[in-house]
Formats: structure tokens, C-alpha cells, sequence
């Protein structure tokens, strides 16, 4: 008797928002994450409000002999997201994975600037529409007696990086509502765990996709970029679906509410050696107010370790994606 493939999806139904690509023939997270599910047997609803987008996806998992099914969605509109998940089991019979990838950096500005119509509009695109997909798909996943949900987050909302904090991101809006995904993915974790419904999360690090690139990113900013990680290597899609491919799998079964960083390595948590014997050879800190200078550690690690802290750190130019289709400007 032969051994169990391992990462086998055969006879899963798996949802990806957000399955298309911004240019075409290159490779975003979505659609890495979905041509590698779909590579390792299972069959994917491509949920995308572009079509065309999407359809490109599609024809690259047909050229590799997979499966897979377009369905337009509007992830912020709640009878769209029923329609959809209604529509993958009336495809394919059930759902079993659920990838909220689509997320936009949206509205620009601090709180004393940021027009709050755009505000509205992107807390909406890329944290409540996690919540619509949810509603509508975990049900589907009680019906099979188990599931998976995996959400995207970024650094820029991760507790244990401190990007917004240092000048890394000049928006409010997009470390808040990828900080809200964390902690949303946590309690999602805890509600859903009895009934064997995983959910978990991924926080790409400053990885080169299509979005990236078509937001004027020069050659000097990508290597700074890539300067910032302990492995000097770039990251792409491919990176973060191979991260979702596994949390989505039967061999991460025993794993909810990880908040998994894909980002070479940008802001580790240790503080430098330099720091711990200062405070470790001091006799007037005690353990105490050793752990009360956590924060701080982090923050001094995060400066000496990468260029997020700077004030000059060369910043992308806005996501206007949401702008182009709402009409709402991402700026007053």
C-alpha cells in the first residue's frame, strides 16, 4: 500500500477572492494561490470583479490540466458574495477552502485628512468583505464537517512589526484594516475551532507582485525593498501561495489563529545582543522593567535592522484601483 500524496486536494472545493492578476500573464498572490490549488487537485471557484482578469487565471490552470470556474463578485456587496458561494456549490458541490485575498492600499492621508467616503469604502473592500465571504461560506464548510479560511493581512498590520508606527506606510487606512484582518482571523479561530472550521492568516512582507510593480516602482526602490529583509532576496505570489497552500491543507489540520509573516525575515522580533546584555548586566532593572522595555526593543530593532524608520524610505505611488472604479477620490 502506497503512502498518502502529500498536499493532496483531490476532492476539494476551494474559493479565492481576488483569483485574478492586474496584467496579464504575471503572477499575483491570488492567482498564485489559485493555480497552486488547483495544481495540487483541488477545484477553484476564481471569484474577481474583473472577469478578464480572472479568465487569465483560469486559462493558465486549464493549460496545466486543472479545474476551475470564473465567478464574478463584488466582495463588498453581500448578495453578490451569496450568489457566489451559492454558485461554486451548484458547480462543484460544496466548499471546503476559502482564501480572502482582495485588498487594496485605497485611501491616502492621517486621520485629519483622510476623506472618509474612501475611508468607508476600503474598510469595506478589505475587511468587511472577509466577513461576507465568511457568512456565507462556513455554512457550506459545517455541511462537509470541517473547512478552512485563510485571510490576507500584510506587516503593515501585524502586531509584531511596526512598519505604520516607524513611516513604512503613509496611509491610516491600510495598516488599520490590515491590523483589524489579525484580529478578526483570532476571534474567527475561537469561534469556529469546535466545529473543526480552521481559520489563519498570512502577512506578506514586501513581496514584487503586479500591483506593486504597476504603482511606479523603480529599480532603486525595489532593491531597497529587498535590502530590508535578513535574506536579501525578493519575494513574489508565489511565496505567499505556497504559504496559503499549506494552511489551506489537511497537513496544517491541527493549526488556527496563526498569523503567519512572508517576508524574508523584515522585522524579527529579537532585540540585539547589545540591547540584552545592557539590561541583563544592569543591576538597577529588574525583570520587570525589562519586559516593560519590549516595545521599545522592537522599535530599536526594527530602526537598526531596516529602512522602515526612515523618513526618506522611497514610497510607491498610490493604489488607485478603488478610486478608478468607484469614482470616491482617494485624497480630498
Amino acid at each position: 500500500m502506497s503512502a498518502p500524496r502529500a498536499f493532496d486536494f483531490t476532492g476539494d472545493i476551494a474559493i479565492v477572492t481576488g483569483a485574478g492578476s492586474r496584467m496579464d500573464g504575471e503572477i499575483g498572490n491570488g492567482r498564485a494561490t489559485a493555480i497552486l490549488l488547483a495544481r495540487a487537485g483541488a477545484k477553484v471557484a476564481l471569484l474577481d470583479f474583473n472577469v478578464d482578469w480572472a479568465n487569465e487565471t483560469k486559462r493558465m490552470i486549464d493549460e496545466e490540466g486543472g479545474v476551475s470556474h470564473v465567478i464574478k463578485t463584488d466582495v463588498t456587496d453581500e448578495e453578490s458574495c451569496k450568489a457566489a458561494v451559492a454558485r461554486t456549490v451548484e458547480i462543484f458541490g460544496a466548499v471546503h477552502c476559502l482564501v480572502n485575498i482582495v485588498g487594496v492600499g485605497g485611501a491616502i492621508g492621517d486621520a485629519t485628512v483622510v476623506n472618509l467616503e474612501a475611508w468607508e469604502r476600503d474598510f469595506r473592500l478589505n475587511v468587511t468583505s472577509m466577513v461576507l465571504m465568511a457568512r456565507y461560506a462556513i455554512p457550506e464548510m459545517r455541511k462537509q464537517g470541517r473547512g478552512s479560511i485563510v485571510n490576507m493581512s500584510s506587516v503593515s498590520g501585524s502586531d509584531r512589526r511596526l512598519h505604520a508606527v516607524l513611516g513604512g506606510n503613509p496611509s491610516l487606512l491600510y495598516p488599520t484594516t490590515k491590523g483589524a484582518i489579525i484580529q478578526m482571523t483570532r476571534a474567527m479561530a475561537a469561534q469556529h475551532g469546535q466545529e473543526n472550521i480552521r481559520v489563519n492568516c498570512v502577512c506578506p512582507g514586501m513581496v514584487f507582485t503586479p500591483m506593486t510593480r504597476g504603482r511606479g516602482m523603480t529599480d532603486e526602490m525595489r532593491q531597497a525593498r529587498i535590502n530590508q529583509n535578513l535574506m536579501k532576496k525578493e519575494g513574489t505570489g508565489w511565496d505567499v501561495g505556497y504559504a496559503i497552500l499549506f494552511l489551506s491543507s489537511k497537513e496544517a489540520g491541527w493549526i488556527t489563529g496563526l498569523i503567519m509573516p512572508v517576508d524574508g525575515g523584515v522585522s524579527p522580533t529579537r532585540p540585539p545582543p547589545s540591547f540584552l546584555r545592557f539590561f541583563f548586566e544592569s543591576s538597577l532593572l529588574s525583570v520587570c522593567s525589562y519586559l516593560a522595555m519590549t516595545d521599545f526593543l522592537r522599535v530599536a530593532n526594527c530602526c537598526a535592522q531596516t529602512t522602515a524608520g526612515k523618513a526618506d524610505r522611497p514610497a510607491l505611488k498610490a493604489d488607485t484601483l478603488a478610486e478608478d472604479i468607484t469614482g470616491i477620490k482617494n485624497e480630498n
